[in-house]
């Protein structure tokens, strides 16, 4: 999720309101990557359109 103006922009509220579907812990918004990463499940999960596709099967597992 970068500066550009057909990127849409996740809603800060909304990241405050989401938690990690499979351990119910916080999430940190990777902008960069436009991923919501859990660190205590070690999966990134997606954001298509400005959508968090907060799906297990759909998340990346993150390596050390």
């Amino acid at each position: 999720m970068d500066d550009n103006p057909s990127t849409p922009k996740l809603d800060l509220k909304l990241l405050e309101l989401l938690v990690c579907p499979l351990t119910k812990s916080s999430l940190d918004l990777n902008e960069q990557a436009g991923e919501l990463v859990s660190k205590k499940a070690a999966l990134a999960y997606p954001i298509r359109d400005g959508i968090p596709i907060m799906l297990v099967s759909e998340a990346r597992k993150l390596t050390d």
